[in-house]
């Protein structure tokens, strides 16, 4: 009976607390007032303000930044900055499957995308992985290069030269 009546006031604990916890919030996630930058100026000195303290002078007035009205903003980031190619990093085998994927219209935004696709193959096909479950794949990562332009192929055909490719020259 003590087992019983200790299990019912745990439970009876938990749902004041639950119901303690609710009461706490509103259960309101929405904002209800937008912060906005303003620019506010100090008013002209009220009689209450002027009026001599212990010492038989004015209070001050409360200083602001000098320059508040041109709040400072990050400069954006150009998107069309390529990194410099350090091919001095790259191996034979690297430069023979990038030479032979320009070849075939693929121009990747930097050697290191094209090569971690080309690894993906070699990877998928020393697994014994089929051609669709790497085209899957390798066109979606093909897809996501930012130099990659839909205008000049279908992604789909941009997966297919790069298994065709890294089958031919990089998975040796």
């Amino acid at each position: 009976m003590h087992r019983t009546r200790g299990k019912v006031i745990g439970v009876v604990v938990g749902i004041a607390a639950t119901g303690v916890l609710a009461a706490c919030g509103n259960n309101d996630s929405t904002a209800s007032n937008t912060p906005t930058l303003s620019h506010t100026t100090a008013a002209a000195p009220t009689s209450a303000s002027t009026s001599a303290g212990a010492t038989g002078q004015p209070s001050p007035a409360p200083e602001t930044p000098a320059d508040t009205a041109t709040p400072e903003r990050p400069q954006p980031v150009p998107t069309n900055v390529v990194p410099p190619e350090d091919t001095s990093k790259l191996t034979d085998k690297d430069k023979k499957f990038l030479d032979a994927l320009k070849a075939a219209g693929i121009t990747p935004s930097t050697p290191d995308i094209a090569l971690s696709i080309g690894s993906y193959v070699c990877q998928g096909v020393a697994a014994n992985a089929s051609d669709q479950d790497l085209m899957t794949f390798v066109s979606a990562m093909a897809g996501s290069d930012p130099s990659f332009d839909p205008a000049k192929m279908p992604v789909e055909q941009a997966g297919r030269i790069y298994i065709d490719t890294a089958k031919a020259t990089y998975c040796q």
